[in-house]
């Protein structure tokens, strides 16, 4: 049966042989809702619909898994927190800095563990958010790394923005365990992730990402599956690109505005309702306009993104002229003492005299 579109604003009208039909019919002559049966029987569920797709009825939400974090920064201490407390799971972290890990168990009430192996140990679901292909790989196919103490059947999440070739070795080293792997960058910053509403771009199979989905939830506002393994961190290199010319398009604007003499405030309230607008130019101007650079991704995680970025391009042949000339700006900045400065401090670049 085809159901028309206008069947989501409001009631319409649908014709069956000669008798015409009302789509939806009213309360009282609608049948009786059948028994919803769970999508996964091996773990349990509360039945409820996740929040951030609450028409998906196949999706549905844990009651409690039991989930491993490796990896402490900026960005996995709050993931992790959220996996606990809006998940509900029963969280084990390990960070390479046994302090901050013990910190993190005191605050949200988890455990910490000695090593990834141990902290892997029987969770269903494993995350893990470091800073590159190195780090990530020594967190998991290491004698003590995080594969080496999972289970079969268990699903390795890993958060960080590496390289498509290193989620590709992961995928197949998972699948030698007979463990499940989904790679799954993020983007949103440090805002998002203490704010549970992080864009994640997943790479893996389809049953893979079905059972992960409504774990990553627990931090996520938007989780979408792009292609096999790999496809997260394309997608994620595809975003760094986009950022990149946009945040140096804002500051040329900004620049020039200064240099014309005009009212930043008034010009940015008009241009930003426009064609023009973007997220960088809503929730950055003000601070760029100020030269105030200390409130998101660091220049030097940009850096390390868009070099992940131009060797995939050298790789596949794509040709990214402003990308690479936006990253020889960043260098620029680097040198200008700003490795730790957010992003939008390209302006600084322009206004250096």
């Amino acid at each position: 049966m085809s159901i028309p579109s206008t069947a989501f604003r409001g009631r319409a009208e649908k014709t069956s042989g000669s008798a015409a039909t009302h789509w939806p019919p009213p309360p009282d002559k609608r049948p009786a809702p059948k028994p919803k049966s769970t999508l996964f029987t091996e773990l349990r569920f509360s039945g409820g619909p996740l929040c951030s797709n609450p028409l998906a009825t196949k999706f549905w939400r844990f009651s409690m898994a039991k989930v491993a974090f490796i990896g402490l920064g900026v960005m996995g201490y709050p993931m992790a927190g959220h996996l606990k407390v809006k998940g509900g799971h029963d969280v084990t972290v390990y960070n390479r800095t046994a302090a901050k890990a013990e910190d993190w168990a005191k605050k949200f009430g988890g455990k910490a563990a000695a090593t990834p192996a141990e902290a892997a140990r029987d969770a269903d679901f494993v995350f893990v958010c470091v800073g590159n292909d190195d780090d990530l790989r020594s967190v998991t196919i290491t004698e003590t790394g995080i594969l080496a103490g999972m289970k079969a059947g268990a699903i390795l999440i890993d958060n960080t923005t590496a390289s498509a070739e290193v989620a590709r070795e992961l995928d197949a080293a998972a699948r030698e365990k007979g463990v499940g792997f989904i790679d799954a960058p993020v983007s949103g910053g440090q805002a998002g992730a203490e704010n549970g509403v992080l864009t994640v771009m997943c790479g893996g199979d389809e049953a893979t990402f079905e059972k992960a989905r409504p774990v990553i939830d627990a931090y996520a506002r938007m989780v979408g599956l792009m292609g096999p393994a790999g496809a997260g961190q394309l997608t994620k290199m595809m975003n760094q690109i986009c950022i990149a010319g946009l945040v140096q398009g804002l500051a040329e604007s900004i620049h020039f505005g200064k240099q014309a003499g005009l009212d930043i405030e008034k010009v940015i309230e008009v241009i930003s309702k426009g064609a023009a607008g973007s997220w960088q130019m809503e929730n950055r101007y003000k601070t760029m306009n100020a030269g105030k650079y200390d409130f998101g991704f660091a220049v030097d995680w940009m850096r390390k993104d868009l070099d992940i970025v131009l060797t995939e391009a050298r790789r596949n042949g794509a040709k990214l002229p402003v990308t690479a000339l936006v990253d020889q700006f960043y260098g620029d900045v680097q040198a200008m003492g700003g490795k730790r400065w957010d992003t939008s401090s390209l302006l600084a670049r322009l206004e250096k005299k």
